[in-house]
């Protein structure tokens, strides 16, 4: 994580290929998942995830991110071997989909909890990629069934918390909000209502998780860095430039002035060194603590 050699924690800057006219490149640079695993792009084969037993598993978010990158390419080198690894990740989504539309996305670790509003607005931007590349209204109907999981109650089975006005999409939905799953969930439901132009439950649930976000960004932040949750877990080095670039991005997406005026602390943030170093000493000594928990 630290040094950028995972695959599952590479640099992801903001997208060079999204438009807020239209569905097209995503709105992080998830690139560097498909060209760190060159060997996966001559066959059928997709990423896969070592579990604590060391089992190699398939694992959902892994497999969009890895789409969603290769998307990314696909248009900006017009290479079908990126689209033929698209095509294969939105595949897998269909057929992995439970009749809920909901995705197993942490079965291997939380069996109990198993899904993530992050994993279903993920691949819901996969098969909303598809939908507008081929037309094909299955995959906007599978989209909208992923969408209407993620809305439902934590209490119902779904990933949303409901509390007064708000509506807070959960990463883990048995643990307290965490900042970068809730965008990607975020991401997916911006897809789903540019794509089908919605002007009713989707379209307002949308302006209510923004307004949600917004007014809970100070909960986010302390003196110096960024918080990865809201249980108090500050953000490593990865995931505090993965805020600084999602900020950017719902900036450009919402034109909302306080996701630039955050993206703009948290980057002042990153450039002093005294700021950094204590980042880096009290997540340190986080993960000492968590390591050591029975």
């Amino acid at each position: 994580m630290l040094t950028g050699k995972s695959v599952y924690h590479v640099t992801q800057g903001i997208g060079h290929h999204f438009s807020t006219d239209e569905i097209s490149g995503y709105y992080n640079d998830m690139t560097a998942k498909v060209t760190m695993q060159p060997q996966l792009l001559d066959n059928d084969q997709l990423p896969r995830l070592s579990d604590i037993y060391g089992k190699d598993i398939e694992f959902a978010v892994g497999i969009f991110q890895y789409g969603l990158g290769a998307w990314d390419l696909y248009l900006e080198s017009k290479d079908n071997r990126y689209l033929n690894k698209f095509n294969q990740s939105v595949e897998w989504a269909q057929t992995h989909q439970l009749e809920n539309g909901a995705w197993r996305n942490f079965d291997h670790v939380y069996p109990t909890h198993p899904f993530s509003a992050m994993a279903q607005g993920e691949g819901a931007s996969l098969l909303l990629r598809a939908y507008q590349q081929t037309g094909e209204a299955n995959y906007l109907e599978k989209a909208g069934k992923a969408i209407d999981m993620m809305m439902m109650p934590v209490s119902e089975g779904g990933t949303t918390l409901y509390q007064d006005s708000q509506s807070i999409l959960l990463e883990y939905v048995h643990r307290p909000a965490v900042l970068n799953g809730w965008i990607f969930a975020w991401f997916g439901l911006y897809d789903y209502v540019k794509a089908t132009g919605d002007e009713g439950k989707y379209k307002a649930f949308l302006h209510q998780s923004t307004d949600t976000l917004e007014k809970m960004l100070p909960q986010f932040t302390n003196r110096y860095w960024s918080m990865y949750d809201l249980d108090g877990r500050i953000s490593s080095p990865f995931y505090h430039k993965l805020h600084i670039a999602q900020m950017q991005a719902l900036h450009q997406l919402t034109g909302r002035e306080a996701f630039a005026r955050y993206a703009l602390k948290w980057e002042s943030y990153q450039r002093n060194p005294l700021k950094k170093a204590a980042a880096f000493v009290y997540k340190a000594s986080q993960k000492i603590v968590e390591k050591n928990v029975p």
